[in-house]
């Protein structure tokens, strides 16, 4: 497989979704530690492209085209840094979120427990009701050698398939999800997820209006 040109969804400009009334709209937000993948999986995803390199937080926002059970979505895709030093700007990418992925590197186990003592409570607090899917990145290094002898020297073994779908119970995710941004496994089928997702949010929003219990998705304090 040609790991550079993996695959290329659709792409809408951005003019033409605000311009078409028709077309169902919906927000994604990514988020997890720094280095844990999560820009290479929206480079990958959006432009058909692994990036070689590695330079934090180089996406720029984008709109793709996502097909789902007969609906058309014009999926807007927002990127975020990880690290400490963003702490205060990344609530900015929160509001009108639709769902939410929070990424940990399956050759980086601390990463998953960040999950729990970071990124859980500060979706919520920003994003209450919106659905969470939980995502492991870099599946392929899990059987790499050279991470398996790593991590073995500080005690510690790449993040099983278990330990995730673990912690996705123990936050409430929607699904868990694994990939591999490098290969392209499993990321197709992860923004499908998503996508289903952030219909079903609407759902409930519009569920709850009708019952008069309707709440702000997202908010900034």
């Amino acid at each position: 497989m040609n790991n550079n040109n993996i695959f290329r969804p659709s792409s809408t400009p951005s003019d033409a979704v605000i311009n078409d009334t028709r077309r169902i709209r919906r927000k994604l937000v990514i988020v997890g530690d720094g280095a844990c993948g999560k820009t290479c999986l929206l480079i990958v995803y959006s432009k058909g492209t692994f990036p070689t390199v590695y330079v934090p937080t180089v996406f720029n926002n984008d709109v793709t085209t996502v097909e789902v059970d007969g609906k058309t979505v014009d999926l807007a895709l927002w990127d975020t840094a990880g690290q400490e030093d963003y702490d205060r700007l990344r609530p900015l990418s929160y509001p009108d979120s639709n769902v939410v992925l929070i990424c940990f590197a399956i050759d980086l186990p601390d990463s998953l427990e960040n999950v729990k003592e970071k990124w859980v409570s500060e979706v919520y607090h920003f994003c209450r009701g919106v659905p969470i899917i939980l995502v492991g990145c870099k599946m392929d290094l899990r059987t790499d050698t050279d991470v398996i002898q790593g991590l073995s020297k500080i005690g510690k073994e790449p993040v099983t398939t278990e330990e995730g779908q673990t912690v996705a119970t123990q936050i409430g995710a929607f699904k868990y999800i694994e990939c591999s941004a490098k290969t392209g496994y499993g990321v197709r089928e992860l923004f499908e997820v998503a996508t289903r997702a952030s219909l079903l949010s609407q759902e409930i929003k519009m569920n709850q209006k009708k019952n008069g219990k309707s709440k702000r998705k997202c908010s900034i304090l």
